[in-house]
């Protein structure tokens, strides 16, 4: 039988859930959006990504704790984003 990495893969993705990769999504565009210099396009991901948090259902998230927590985070990125983009300059 040939080796195939599948259950490799598998091992390695199980324990985490969308949480988690909406969490990396968001750091990773953020970095990206940095050599923009621009606050303003900064703050819309933060916007879409707060949006995203909160309407992503909890069962995905890993749990009802770690649901609080995202969603937690999502309503604290809805507060700075607008904040951000008012005090943007370009």
């Amino acid at each position: 039988m040939a080796f195939t990495p599948l259950p490799l893969v598998d091992d390695f993705l199980v324990p985490y859930h969308v949480g988690h990769a909406l969490l990396l999504l968001f750091g990773l565009s953020v970095v990206g959006a940095i050599p923009l210099g621009s606050r303003k396009i900064v703050s819309a991901n933060a916007l879409l990504f707060g949006v995203l948090f909160l309407l992503t259902p909890g069962s995905l998230l890993g749990g009802a704790s770690n649901a609080f927590t995202y969603r937690f985070l999502g309503i604290a990125l809805l507060v700075v984003a607008p904040i951000l983009f008012t005090t943007a300059r370009e």
